[in-house]
């Protein structure tokens, strides 16, 4: 049996030792027991009564009848006396025989009447046989007396009337037969008895055999009952050490002593003990890891957990383990009580934070590198806020002066100017005039990148009908054949969405101008991520999806101005306004087919509710 086990079981046998049998249960079998011994106890002893009372009966009404039959032959024995007297016998004693009746049957008719209390009947008969003897031993004392006298014919004759007037033989019969019919009435009652007492002995076995049964099966289901619960037990405290050992975070059980009782694999490995021995000794945990565990503090914040029952959480220490390795862990412990009157146990965890302290390292690290960038990042923003500023009034200053000195030389010099000079004074005047334009867009996408977004509920809906408003009064007459679905509300920047369906739309209207009739097409779609992806169509010029790369980028243009206009900034513009509120542009198209331009902004649940509250 494995060291762990011989820790677990005693816990497992004094659960079972307090698994009472229910106060029911325990009442019933009691009075099982109760009825398995009593229930024959009495059936025997009533049993036994009636036996003993029917035999009791049966040699009473035997004695009755010896008795009666004592009287008649005390009687006869008298008379018998009598005539050897009268022939003239001189046997000494012969007149003591001859008195015995006179003086025993009235003691035996006295008996017999007090045997015979309880039958009216044969009390009656008794009387009778009474009369008669009593008659028949006066007319014996009256012959006793004259053969005394020597009257030898009157003894004679009072012998004959005794005999003739006082026959008991009827009365004897009928006192012997009533008896015997009391007997046998009695011997009936004696087999009743017998019977029922057998009867009673066959249902006492029977209900025997059956209590014991129920016993029998209810302790068998007992058993049955508490071997599964061990078995489960068993299981359970074999799942939980399986369980203790595969998991990766090293345990430890500790006594009050603060020994080992039981160490997972985990634990082992990491402060270097012998692999798994199940007879392995309990060890003290201040000589586990080569002095890992000597740490005073530690050791005597897990004594109080012991003692107080606190609980230590997320202790920090280092320590030197295997290998001579340090490594960062943290501690935690909690007291464990098994039962009333054991001794509290310990729970002890380690967790292996070295990892996790490099990472904080290193993060703390590049947190120092991020703040140095991005002090570079803000003098870099500082830099481009003077460049923007010396753009916005340094560099115009000089682009007024050639737009107007130039206008000026041309007015001066309008009656010497050849048409080559004046041509040379338009290209300065277009030039300075564009580059003042490129200056300006310029400072609109450096602000599109830095300025903070003023995020709202936008109806896009409402945008679109403004910049195709605003477009259709540059197209002139132009006819053009609008498309427009139903498009919902989102969250963003109002003025910078404004300005990227006015830079689609009016994409869209530019170069759909060499085209009779203009088809514009706009509408949206959600993604399989949720997002809302709009779409701007066209039948206009297209492009050479070679070069849809340069599309975006700033200046970057794919058509000549003299063929469109435009200075190829609008959609840089686009794509960073998108890509501020967190979606994408693309875009497709065939030469002379037109082309779709695509940008996706995430959905949120406030823009569901007002795009359902605006739809409904």
């Amino acid at each position: 049996m494995s060291r762990s086990q011989r820790v677990l079981l005693p816990r497992l046998r004094r659960g079972l030792h307090r698994w009472r049998v229910p106060r029911w249960r325990m009442t019933g079998l009691l009075s099982a027991v109760l009825v398995i011994v009593a229930l024959p106890y009495l059936a025997t002893r009533f049993s036994h009564e009636d036996a003993m009372q029917a035999a009791q009966l049966v040699t009473h009404s035997s004695e009755v009848k010896s008795l009666t039959y004592r009287i008649a032959y005390v009687t006869r024995s008298s008379e018998a006396a009598v005539y050897r007297l009268l022939e003239g016998d001189k046997e000494a004693g012969l007149t003591g025989k001859a008195r015995q009746a006179g003086n025993d049957v009235p003691a035996l008719l006295g008996q017999l009447t007090d045997m015979t209390r309880d039958n009216a009947e044969q009390q009656a008969a008794i009387g009778a046989l009474g009369n008669v003897v009593n008659g028949r031993l006066a007319l014996l004392e009256q012959a006793l007396a004259r053969i005394q006298k020597g009257d030898h014919a009157g003894a004679v004759a009072a012998l004959h009337d005794a005999g003739t007037l006082y026959r008991m033989d009827q009365q004897i019969e009928t006192v012997v037969r009533n008896e015997g019919k009391v007997l046998m009435e009695r011997r009936a009652h004696a087999r009743r008895s017998a019977f029922q007492s057998t009867l009673v002995l066959a249902i006492t076995s029977v209900a025997q055999i059956v209590l014991l049964s129920v016993i029998v099966l209810v302790s068998e289901r007992q058993i049955a009952g508490r071997l599964r619960a061990e078995r489960r037990e068993s299981q359970a405290v074999r799942r939980s050490q399986m369980i203790v050992q595969a998991v990766r975070e090293p345990i430890a059980l500790l006594d009050a002593q603060l020994r080992t009782l039981l160490v997972n694999t985990a634990f082992s490995e990491l402060y270097g003990l012998p692999a798994r021995d199940e007879q392995r000794p309990s060890q003290p945990l201040r000589e586990l890891g080569d002095g890992a565990w000597s740490d005073g503090a530690l050791l005597q914040r897990l004594r109080d957990v012991l003692l107080h029952d606190r609980e230590l959480w997320d202790y920090e220490l280092v320590q030197r383990t295997v290998g001579g390795v340090d490594r960062h862990v943290m501690v935690n412990a909690r007291r464990l009580q098994q039962h009333e009157g054991d001794e509290p146990v310990l729970l002890l965890t380690v967790s292996d934070v070295t990892a996790r302290a490099l990472v904080e390292q290193q993060v703390k690290e590049l947190n120092r590198q991020l703040e140095g960038k991005v002090a570079q990042i803000s003098d870099v923003n500082r830099e481009l806020e003077a460049f923007s500023y010396s753009v916005s009034h340094d560099l115009r200053a000089p682009l007024r002066h050639i737009a107007g000195f130039t206008g000026k030389l041309k007015r001066h010099l309008e009656q010497h100017l050849d048409d080559t000079a004046a041509h040379y004074l338009d290209v300065i005047a277009t030039s300075s005039t564009r580059m003042a334009q490129l200056i300006d867009d310029l400072l609109v996408f450096s602000r599109l990148g830095r300025g903070a977004l003023r995020l709202q509920a936008v109806d896009m809906q409402s945008l679109v009908d403004e910049a195709r408003a605003l477009a259709e009064s540059e197209a002139g007459e132009r006819r053009i054949e609008w498309t427009i679905g139903p498009l919902p509300v989102v969250v963003g920047d109002e003025n910078m969405l404004r300005t990227v369906w006015q830079n689609l739309i009016g994409n869209a209207v530019k170069y759909t101008g060499r085209r009779e009739v203009a088809r514009i097409a706009i509408g949206v779609e959600r993604d399989r991520n949720g997002e809302y992806v709009f779409t701007v169509a066209d039948n206009g010029a297209g492009f050479n999806m070679e070069y849809a790369g340069k599309l975006f980028g700033v200046f970057q243009r794919l058509h000549r101005a003299s063929e469109f206009p435009g200075n190829g900034i609008g959609l840089a513009n686009v794509r960073r306004i998108v890509a501020r509120h967190g979606g994408r542009v693309w875009a497709e198209a065939e030469p002379d087919r037109g082309a779709s331009f695509h940008f996706s902004l995430p959905a949120t649940e406030l823009a569901d509710t007002r795009t359902t509250r605006r739809s409904s």
